[in-house]
């Protein structure tokens, strides 16, 4: 059976063009993809696109995918993390 721990979230590293990482919480991850959505000029995917809010596609992109890529030049990679104590 597996451990518990897998399944754990404590935050995300987030890559973006020509930026240093960062770590986020998920909080600030869904505000970062929620202004990325308000001014990204492509057309969204339909599967993102079906929701009325930004709110609501922000949660879907930050569930279901791990990357978004704003144009040909430009994207945001996040990947869950956990936190270790020290």
């Amino acid at each position: 059976m597996a451990n518990s721990i897998m399944y754990q979230e404590d935050g995300y590293v987030v890559l973006e063009t020509n930026q240093p990482e960062e770590l986020l919480t998920e909080s600030e991850l869904l505000k970062k993809i929620e202004v990325i959505l308000a001014t990204s000029q492509s057309d969204l995917p339909s599967d993102i696109a079906k929701f009325n809010t930004r709110q609501e596609q922000a949660q879907y992109l930050l569930h279901n995918y791990c990357e978004f890529n704003t144009d040909d030049d430009n994207y945001l990679q996040w990947y869950v993390v956990r936190w270790e104590k020290k």
